[in-house]
């Protein structure tokens, strides 16, 4: 997936990455962890947050799509897959959280080889 995909005027578009994804973008909003608003209104979708947790969201999507061969099945392992080392908590959910850099730690580690 290119970053570029999901972007218009240089920011990250939730309805293009719902596209992408085959979802709503009020669906991308509660996955990254925001409101409703975050998405609807402009002033909110440009905002910090809003682009942090989109960025994250498809940062980590990204990451795992080569192991998975599809970016469906990548964001279905975001939101499903429970990870060892977490109390059983899915990517998802330690996105939503603000530990987007610790699934992306553990993706690294699973991918040297390291089991976390």
């Amino acid at each position: 997936m290119a970053l570029t995909q999901y972007a218009v005027n240089g920011f990250f578009a939730p309805r293009k990455i719902a596209e992408a994804l085959r979802t709503t973008s009020e669906e991308v909003a509660r996955t990254a962890g925001l409101g409703r608003d975050a998405v609807q209104r402009k002033d909110r979708v440009h905002s910090d947050k809003t682009q942090r947790r989109l960025r994250e969201m498809v940062e980590v999507i990204n990451k795992v799509e080569p192991r998975f061969g599809s970016t469906l099945m990548a964001y279905a392992w975001y939101r499903s897959e429970p990870l060892s080392g977490f109390s059983g908590q899915t990517a998802m959910q330690l996105v939503r959280t603000g530990r987007a850099d610790d699934v992306l730690d553990y993706v690294d580690a699973v991918d040297a080889g390291v089991h976390a």
